[in-house]
């Protein structure tokens, strides 16, 4: 095997343990901000699959970025609806007005 994709492989594995445990230390109360601003962030990876359709020739190629294009662009779109349901909880609901008495 060429030793640049040895390389990119061992980075890659790498990457995968340390965003585990990164992950994995977060307390539950910011999992939803922390979610949502990653996965709006995933556009870049939205524009890098474009390239990868452009890079690799033949049907294989294709194929793979469309593949990473829709899945990119379904978690960018996740990523916004879960932040408009996170910030939705936090606005005030309208006050009813209290009820009139009954004259007599």
């Amino acid at each position: 095997m060429d030793p640049l994709t040895i390389l990119g492989a061992y980075v890659f594995i790498l990457a995968v343990f340390v965003g585990f445990e990164v992950i994995s230390k977060v307390p539950s109360t910011l999992h939803t901000p922390l979610m949502s601003g990653a996965n709006a962030i995933h556009g870049i990876i939205v524009v890098g699959a474009m390239l990868v359709v452009l890079a690799l020739p033949g049907p294989f190629g294709t194929a793979l970025g469309f593949l990473a294009v829709v899945l990119g662009t379904a978690n960018v779109v996740g990523g916004f609806v879960v932040t408009d349901r996170m910030l939705a909880m936090f606005q005030q609901r309208p006050r009813r007005p209290a009820p009139k008495p009954e004259k007599r």
